[in-house]
């Protein structure tokens, strides 16, 4: 799994942070150690005020577990990886909270830990903590036979959609997915040779060139957000001075965003508020669907915790009812007889909650198969509407060339792969044997080499008279 871990203040944005069910549709509080509140926030502000007799600022440690997409993850396996988080990072025995997030299908984990000892009043040192949590990473891949990352492996091969959480919340103001904005510019880099094919490669993927303040070029979505060219496409300054030349000759961000305002935003308002209507009105039936489904499986998980509460009372009533009273008790201390039921005990115990862990499990993994298949569907509509979206910016793009009396720019990469796999394949004429025979050249006369005529003129000069006292030629 994909562990990405930070040094953070903040308690309180935290704790409501991880139990925000807006985002998440279940929230489980899984586990409280080394707290006196026994609830998230509350023991986030119990590592606030313990850090305040430090000069630490950054008193906590949080770590996102992320498993793979299409793995459905024990809860004994996040303890594991947590355990060896500890472990790698001088954290064992800290005070920490656990919490598990359920979001499109996909379960997660969250742990907040304070860095914090209490009997030194000094903060843990947490040097090359994200060297660390790679390791332990690779080694979750390998211990569970998960298919590894190739950027996990070699970090020059990450995905290039990956994206920060400024660049996540940027995309969530417009509605957008961030990776998706990423693989738009990278395409139209990627289909550009110059400065004017790829503006023209921006506009119609809904993006506009310009000149940032601090970060040169940028690109302008048609929502007035700023995203930066490099960032984006992960290529250096100096790369994009070669090929798109220095970025004071661009329009500034305010300038773009108003020539987005007055020039373009007019001629294809009425279709993008038609386009998005219609993408809101059938997202609107999934959500729907998606929060019934959120409130049924909470009740099912609620009977199931009620059911094997009260099974676990019954069960512990039985067990105490096994200890006999009295002199017959004092009897079973004598003897040892307690001693082994007391034994007996825990290990009944142990078994009734790993039972019941095992059946809360199937159960989560079950409703999870179930919200993942909802979740193809709000993927597919999502994607629908983003390649609206695109088709009609794509038009307005050519559009606007042919009113300036211009070529409409070459189509995208994609739509030339289109074309050419719709066009029959013709097959290469073979030529004649006979013709190239007819073709085939005359081959020269055999010559007499160099080495051939010295060696005549040699053996002419032996003939000749005794004066010669070189090598025998015959030999």
């Amino acid at each position: 799994m994909i562990l990405k871990g930070s040094q953070r203040s903040g308690a309180k944005q935290l704790g409501l942070h991880l139990l925000k069910t807006e985002e998440n549709e279940h929230v489980e509080l899984h586990d409280i150690r080394g707290f006196m509140s026994d609830d998230v926030v509350g023991a986030l502000r119990e590592a606030e005020a313990i850090a305040k007799g430090t000069k630490c600022r950054q008193f906590m440690f949080s770590v996102s577990l992320n498993p793979p997409e299409n793995e459905r993850v024990h809860v004994r396996t996040f303890e594991k990886a947590l355990e060896a988080i500890e472990e790698k990072n001088g954290l064992t025995g800290q005070p920490r909270v656990v919490v598990l997030h359920e979001k499109e299908g996909r379960r997660h984990c969250h742990a907040v830990w304070s860095r914090i000892d209490p009997e030194t009043m000094t903060a843990k040192p947490m040097s090359f903590y994200k060297n660390k949590l790679r390791e332990v990473s690779r080694q979750l891949y390998l211990e569970n036979g998960w298919q590894m990352p190739r950027g996990l492996i070699d970090p020059k091969d990450r995905d290039p959609r990956n994206f920060s959480l400024d660049e996540w919340q940027q995309a969530k103001r417009i509605g957008r997915h961030a990776g998706e904005l990423k693989e738009l510019i990278q395409e139209a880099w990627a289909t550009s040779d110059s400065a004017r094919t790829f503006a023209h490669a921006l506009e119609e993927r809904g993006f506009y060139l310009a000149r940032g303040d601090r970060r040169g070029h940028v690109a302008v979505t048609f929502e007035g957000e700023v995203i930066s060219i490099s960032r984006a496409t992960g290529k250096k300054a100096k790369e994009l001075h070669a090929r798109l030349g220095k970025p004071d000759a661009l329009n500034s961000v305010e300038e773009t965003r108003k020539r987005i305002a007055e020039d373009i935003l007019p001629r294809i308002k009425s279709h993008v508020e038609e386009a998005r209507a219609s993408a809101r009105a059938e997202l609107d039936q999934l959500n729907a669907r998606r929060v019934e489904m959120a409130k049924a499986h909470a009740v099912e998980r609620a009977k199931l915790d009620a059911g094997q509460k009260a099974r676990f009372e019954a069960e512990a009533r039985t067990r105490a009812d096994r200890f006999r009273k009295g002199m017959m008790g004092l009897w079973d201390r004598l003897t040892g007889k307690r001693a082994q039921l007391e034994k007996q005990n825990q290990l009944e115990v142990m078994w009734a909650l790993r039972r019941d862990q095992d059946q809360r499990q199937m159960t989560i993994n079950a409703q999870l198969r179930e919200r993942g298949e909802l979740q193809k569907e709000i993927n597919a509509a999502r994607t629908k509407h983003a390649q609206a979206l695109r088709t009609l910016h794509h038009d307005a793009a050519n559009y606007r060339l042919m009113r300036r009396g211009e070529e409409p720019k070459a189509k995208t990469v994609f739509e030339r792969l289109d074309t050419l796999r719709a066009e029959p394949k013709k097959q290469p004429e073979r030529p004649r044997f006979d013709k190239l025979k007819e073709r085939k050249p005359e081959r020269p006369a055999r010559s007499t080499t160099l080495a051939q005529d010295r060696l005549r003129k040699l053996r002419e000069q032996k003939r000749e008279g005794p004066s010669y006292d070189g090598p025998d030629l015959d030999r």
